[in-house]
């Protein structure tokens, strides 16, 4: 596990945890609010980065500790997760380290994928987190409903007839689920025909010496499909050409964003990072962005970001930087500090010499004021 540490750090573990403390200040520390560090236990910095952007997208972390409220007896991941928070939240002290042992025992049985200690993708481990935790939601929904139409005796309950197959959504859903919307225009007959999408994160294109907006408004960009990509009419019952656009329709009140950094290169048979300078605003509106006509102004907020330290995806490490009661921390598995909102520039990207090591925001976490 590589680790790299900025000169501008000053670290904080559990044993010199008051020093934080002094940093932010008694007068100024929040009431109610804690900061733990996570214990690494062997390449697990993908999942603490992770954990501690979620814990400080307050929606997110709010529903966790009501459904630890809730006193569910079998153990899943969200149990897990619930408890961790929980346990975070309820500490008397006000900083320090936690294990979160239980939780990635939980995980590694759950998922092959993450049973090792092989470094792991941060990004595939939000997805399939978020998507876990909204699945097992859902499924404890349909055993009530289910539970629901039987008598006390066991006979079932009149009630009407839904289909099998229907799902509702859940607090995830509602924190997170935003509405793509795929429009293709064929130039023949001009007919539109569009087909939505859900996501829980949006995936975006990285290019040298951008911004976020940049990237937005090329993952909206319209293209041509011509020659070989020619598209099929179903008006025209023909292959013609054709203009294709995906632009956000509806959006969500959480917004993950995910920098696509690792790209396959022929030439050298792998992946390499893309350490591109890419500007991240600590605000951002999305009226040239997006298509959604119910909320074209809105504005967002940086909460979170989850920086990939190093020059390439199988090796390196995940730190997080997280904005909490207007002041910035930095999240390093164990060690938690007190940085500048400045310091946040130096997590955008190289200019140059990309092939160096860099500290590259990777998953940035954007709350809707409304």
């Amino acid at each position: 596990m590589c680790r790299f540490y900025n000169l501008r750090m000053v670290k904080f573990t559990g044993t010199n945890a008051s020093a934080l403390e002094k940093d932010i200040g008694p007068e100024q520390f929040p009431v109610n609010e804690h900061y733990f560090g996570l214990v690494n236990f062997g390449n697990t910095c993908y999942c603490n980065s992770v954990l501690q952007a979620l814990y400080s997208c307050r929606p997110f972390r709010e529903n966790v500790l009501a459904y630890k409220a809730q006193q569910k007896k079998r153990e899943n991941l969200l149990t897990c997760l619930a408890d961790l928070f929980h346990s975070i939240a309820t500490q008397k002290k006000k900083v320090g380290v936690i294990p979160p042992k239980k939780f990635i025992s939980r995980l590694r049985k759950e998922n092959d994928l993450f049973d090792n200690y092989m470094q792991q993708d941060a990004h595939e481990f939000l997805n399939y987190l978020l998507n876990t935790v909204a699945d097992i939601l859902q499924d404890e929904k349909k055993q009530e409903k289910q539970n629901g139409r039987l008598k006390n005796n066991g006979t079932p309950v009149a009630t009407e007839t839904e289909p099998e197959n229907k799902t509702e959504p859940t607090w995830v859903h509602d924190i997170f689920q935003g509405t793509l919307t795929n429009e293709t225009r064929c130039l023949n007959c001009e007919t539109v025909s569009s087909k939505d999408e859900d996501f829980l994160d949006l995936s975006v294109d990285v290019e040298q010496n951008t911004s976020i907006t940049h990237c937005l408004r090329d993952f909206s960009n319209t293209e041509t499909l011509c020659s070989e990509y020619k598209y099929y009419c179903e008006t025209c019952c023909s292959k013609q050409e054709a203009q294709k656009r995906m632009r956000v329709k509806r959006l969500p009140m959480i917004l993950a964003l995910h920098l696509k950094r690792f790209k396959y290169m022929e030439q050298l048979h792998r992946y390499t990072k893309l350490s591109y300078r890419v500007v991240f605003p600590l605000e951002l509106r999305l009226f040239n962005t997006s298509g959604d006509a119910v909320n074209l102004d809105r504005m967002y907020d940086l909460v979170a970001v989850v920086v990939h330290c190093g020059s390439g995806p199988n090796r390196g490490h995940y730190i997080t930087i997280v904005k909490s009661h207007g002041f910035w921390l930095l999240f390093d598995d164990d060690i938690v500090e007190k940085i500048d909102a400045q310091a946040i520039e130096e997590f955008y990207g190289l200019t140059s010499d990309i092939s160096k090591n860099s500290e590259s925001g990777y998953i940035l976490f954007y709350q809707s004021r409304e």
